[in-house]
């Protein structure tokens, strides 16, 4: 007598998760441009908005020029539209962590973009190594951030644990080098040129 109830559900329960499992593939599958879906990470998508994640290192050569470049141009194309967050991912070796506490603590203070051009341009640009707290002063007055209510978030140690919390994301995902790039959390792009993460982006945003 029990028998029947319980193929029922798991008709039921089978014809839901064919018609979810059939859902993702479906929106997936009108993603054009070259991506990987990664596998058993959820989906950060926010609706009418793509959020570009980018593992790269403050010291390494390519995220300057990738985020100099290819990020720009994407901000200008998509405005509000598109969210780009950078997740300190150390990989020259010998350098210090202190820029991306840096980074980390003026995103809290509303001022992470700011901070990230400011950063690359001083390695980059100045061959500025060190950031000792003379030379963080220096950079604060020209982002804008009281030094005071900086230097006191620094000292929580919270930047240094977001460092660490990126790194972990990194690792789990196999972030092999930098710039490495991942869409809504789940959808990472090998071929960087901004023809392809433009029609990748567009086509995300036509899915909304």
């Amino acid at each position: 007598m029990n028998g029947r109830p319980l193929r029922l559900g798991l008709t039921i329960g089978f014809a839901l998760f064919v018609s979810l499992f059939g859902s993702a593939n479906m929106a997936f599958s009108a993603i054009q441009g070259e991506y990987e879906l990664i596998e058993g990470e959820p989906s950060l998508h926010e609706s009418g908005k793509v959020i570009l994640l980018e593992f790269a290192d403050f010291y390494c050569p390519h995220c300057h020029m990738f985020e100099r470049v290819v990020v720009t141009k994407l901000q200008k194309e998509f405005g509000d539209k598109l969210e780009t967050r950078m997740i300190g991912f150390p990989v020259m070796p010998g350098k210090l962590p202190t820029v991306f506490e840096m980074y980390n603590q003026a995103v809290t203070m509303g001022k992470g973009q700011r901070m990230k051009e400011v950063l690359f341009q001083s390695i980059h640009d100045k061959d500025i190594q060190m950031f000792d707290k003379t030379m963080r002063a220096l950079i604060l007055k020209e982002v804008d951030l009281d030094p005071k209510a900086f230097e006191a978030g620094l000292a929580t140690g919270k930047p240094f644990q977001t460092l660490g919390k990126g790194k972990e994301w990194g690792e789990r995902i196999k972030v092999a080098h930098t710039p490495t790039v991942v869409l809504d959390g789940n959808i990472r792009i090998q071929n960087l040129n901004f023809d392809n993460l433009k029609i990748v982006i567009q086509s995300i945003l036509d899915q909304d």
